[in-house]
């Protein structure tokens, strides 16, 4: 559990806060104002081609998914570096991170009675493998947590499914991550879960799951919400359903990988710096086009715009585009270890890993008054319809920082599609609107250059306990 303590913060981050806000009372004029006629250029160019989605189309396709640990990932860094550097991006390099290999091996699931088919299914990442032979067991089907406690005295044996239908990804995602050891502690043999996922055209989805080192692993799996539901169905008729599950997946030593950082060298405050960006590595299915090759290839080109702009503020802007988001926050980790010293100078942390989709506005996740910055700011967007500002910016490679008082923030965009494809091998190009790629560009750049060029900061984020 994560609690949050108020107003705690360090004493040159609160003087920054305070000092920050109180310039901008004094000037009575909204940040907008100043600089709305650098912004407005900023959206017309990025608005002006589709270099942003070609680009991305160029990583999706030449290297596919990027799971932590593989070839693909590492071919993909070592390009993005060498097309940075030929961007004209300054002090590009790629800051050394280690990484945990899951390997997914041969896996299927199979209906074995009351007839036979094979299923679709996909191994949650982490999981460990089923023997030689695979499992085969009944099928025991729950609604949630409490009907498996309820039922506990059933368990023992079998291979308890998780049919939970998706409500939102916070509450739906616990059957991913801790199905496993509450079958496990009630005796199952196995854990299959419904997948997380708002709609569904037979694409199971995969993602992290965990253990608890007190509880015997199980291997865990999920199903596609048609097959689940069909399963479902079949034990509320009283028919007795089996399923054989094979997996062999594994876990191999940790490897090297990197983060990726490049930068715009700030003019008058180089040592205070705006991050922005996304993760590189993907799941080991689908492209990873939406998942969060998008995101990076957003933050990558907005920081080139400025660049083509000849726009330089007076703070630092570094893109950064972080290794392992998905099976170990390795590189969002890291990145805070390696930069600890530097944290009171991170003005703002920005990352896009919501999809590139139509953008809304901003979140933000900061200090009294961030709201009405991040709204004053937002209002740049009219011309794109993006002028909400709402609370809450923080994303996984950004809540590092944000425990330490780095205010966050994120795109708001339409969300309507993006747990259709999530993890699944319908990540690809064709989901994501060249159109609607570029206005993410362009949100992202004009934020980031605001903020790193503004007279005052964004107040600081309040200190999580323990930090």
């Amino acid at each position: 559990m994560i609690f949050f303590v108020r107003n705690r913060f360090p004493p040159i981050a609160a003087l920054t806060a305070l000092l920050s806000t109180q310039a901008f009372a004094q000037t009575n004029t909204p940040i907008a104002d100043a600089y709305r006629s650098t912004a407005n250029r900023m959206i017309t160019t990025a608005l002006a081609d589709s270099s942003a989605w070609n680009r991305l189309a160029l990583l999706a396709d030449k290297f596919g998914h990027r799971i932590s640990g593989s070839s693909s990932l590492e071919a993909a860094i070592g390009w993005i570096i060498a097309e940075m550097k030929r961007d004209g991006l300054e002090n590009v390099r790629g800051e050394p991170v280690m990484v945990p290999k899951w390997v997914r091996g041969q896996e299927s699931a199979d209906l074995v009675s009351p007839r036979a088919m094979p299923l679709h299914m996909i191994g949650l990442g982490r999981s460990i493998a089923t023997p030689r032979n695979g499992i085969t067991a009944q099928v025991m089907v729950v609604n949630d947590f409490d009907e498996l406690t309820r039922r506990a005295a059933e368990a023992k044996g079998k291979i308890v499914l998780f049919d939970v239908p998706f409500t939102s990804y916070g509450q739906t995602v616990r059957y991913r991550s801790s199905g496993a050891t509450a079958a496990a502690k009630v005796g199952a043999v196995a854990a299959l879960i419904r997948s997380v996922s708002s709609f569904s055209m037979q694409n199971p989805h995969t993602g992290a799951m965990g253990y608890d080192s007190t509880v015997v692993k199980i291997p865990a799996a999920a199903l596609s919400v048609e097959d689940a539901m069909m399963l479902h169905r079949m034990v509320n008729r009283g028919e007795k359903v089996v399923v054989t599950l094979k997996m062999s997946a594994r876990t191999l030593p940790d490897l090297p990988s990197r983060n990726v950082v490049a930068e715009i060298m700030g003019s008058e405050k180089p040592n205070e710096v705006v991050v922005l960006g996304g993760h590189i590595d993907s799941w080991d299915i689908g492209q990873g086009a939406m998942d969060d090759g998008g995101g990076c290839v957003a933050a990558w080109e907005a920081v080139k715009l400025m660049k083509k702009l000849g726009i330089r503020p007076k703070r630092t802007v570094r893109v950064v585009l972080w290794t392992n988001e998905e099976n170990g926050s390795r590189g969002a980790n890291g990145y805070r270890d390696a930069h600890r010293g530097e944290i009171d100078n991170h003005v703002m942390a920005m990352e896009s890993d919501n999809g590139v989709f139509k953008v809304q506005g901003l979140g933000i996740t900061a200090g009294e008054g961030g709201i009405a910055m991040a709204a004053d700011i937002a209002s740049l967007f009219s011309a794109i319809g993006a002028t909400q500002a709402s609370d809450g910016g923080v994303d996984a490679d950004t809540g590092p920082l944000n425990e330490l008082g780095v205010p966050a923030m994120s795109p708001l965009v339409d969300g309507t599609r993006y747990f259709w494809y999530h993890h699944s091998s319908a990540d690809t190009m064709d989901k994501l609107n060249p159109k609607e790629m570029a206005e993410n560009v362009a949100l992202m750049a004009v934020t980031a250059f605001v903020v790193a060029d503004m007279p005052g900061r964004l107040p600081r984020a309040p200190l999580r306990q323990g930090n």
